[in-house]
């Protein structure tokens, strides 16, 4: 059975993945934090945690505040800084079979350029992904991805900066998501992965103030599934480039239902808090689903519901 896909069909190297299953960047560290619970290469690729030009701390406390079917997130791109990164973790990952991808962030445009061409040429680097999305922190991330001009912005600078692949994360906090998805395309990026967090809140009722020291933070889980399920299968109707299916993704049957609105491959995050196999059960309900469907490859799946 043969699961690959390849992500980045029209880059010279390319980014091909032995299957379709991936960590979602947030949810698996720097891909070693899960190594005693999860074969790690047997996955099809891990993307790291967010990255930035220097260090941050992120957000005061709490950051973290579980709701019905879902979690509230406001960590605000805690990282080591690219510096770090490079000098601690590249070398190890250039060890492993399994492909790695730096989700890079930034508060300015130059700034997400920088890291992107210091992640060039770095072994064990696959691929970056473009954090336009995150809707924790106080500037950059989602208010660039909330406009088609400042989402193509950061595309072209990144594009222009590195030979890597180049996947840009969207965020659902849009009026029309496929006018952001076209414009990022166009831009040069070489697929999509939908979606980011939605922006949500909690309240302390007893302490009678917002539940998250950042007050407002990302919300993921299952809860959001069917959004993100809709915008991957909006998106795939209208451009051409691969799209990777995130949001809510928590078993086999999740991760089918992107495959057949139209996405290539998926990300599985916040679900892993829950079963730290998540991700290998994924995959695994994905091979038993074709041998059950006599396919040989993902090719009789992905975009059947649009077919």
């Amino acid at each position: 059975m043969n699961l690959a896909v390849q992500l980045a069909p029209n880059h010279p190297r390319g980014l091909l993945l032995k299957n379709p299953v991936m960590t979602a960047s947030g949810t698996f560290g720097y891909g070693t934090e899960y190594g005693e619970l999860v074969d790690i290469q047997r996955l099809g690729a891990i993307v790291c945690k967010g990255t930035t030009l220097a260090p941050r701390e992120g957000n005061p406390q709490p950051r973290l505040v579980e709701t019905p079917s879902g979690l509230l997130n406001s960590i605000g791109l805690q990282n080591i800084g690219v510096e770090a990164l490079v000098r601690e973790r590249a070398a190890l990952w250039a060890s492993w079979q399994v492909p790695v991808i730096v989700n890079i962030a930034g508060e300015a445009v130059e700034e997400y350029s920088a890291v992107a061409a210091r992640l060039d040429g770095v072994a064990g680097v696959s691929a970056v992904e473009v954090n336009v999305g995150c809707p924790n922190v106080k500037s950059g991330g989602m208010e660039f991805g909330r406009d088609p001009k400042g989402a193509a912005a950061v595309t072209e600078a990144v594009r222009a900066a590195t030979s890597l692949p180049v996947i840009v994360k969207l965020t659902p906090n849009v009026t029309d998501i496929v006018e952001i998805a076209l414009a990022v395309s166009q831009a040069g990026a070489d697929a999509l992965c939908l979606i980011n967090t939605l922006k949500g809140m909690a309240i302390d009722t007893a302490a009678r103030r917002p539940a998250l020291g950042n007050i407002h933070g990302g919300l993921s889980g299952p809860a959001i599934k069917p959004v993100a399920l809709s915008m991957v299968y909006q998106v795939a109707g209208r451009v051409s480039i691969p799209i990777i299916g995130c949001g809510g993704i928590s078993a086999a049957e999740d991760a089918l239902e992107f495959l057949m609105a139209g996405a290539s491959a998926v990300e599985v995050g916040t679900f892993q808090f829950v079963n730290p196999r998540a991700l290998l059960d994924v995959l695994e309900g994905i091979e038993a689903f074709l041998e059950r469907e006599g396919l040989s490859d993902l090719s009789g799946i992905i975009g059947a519901a649009r077919r």
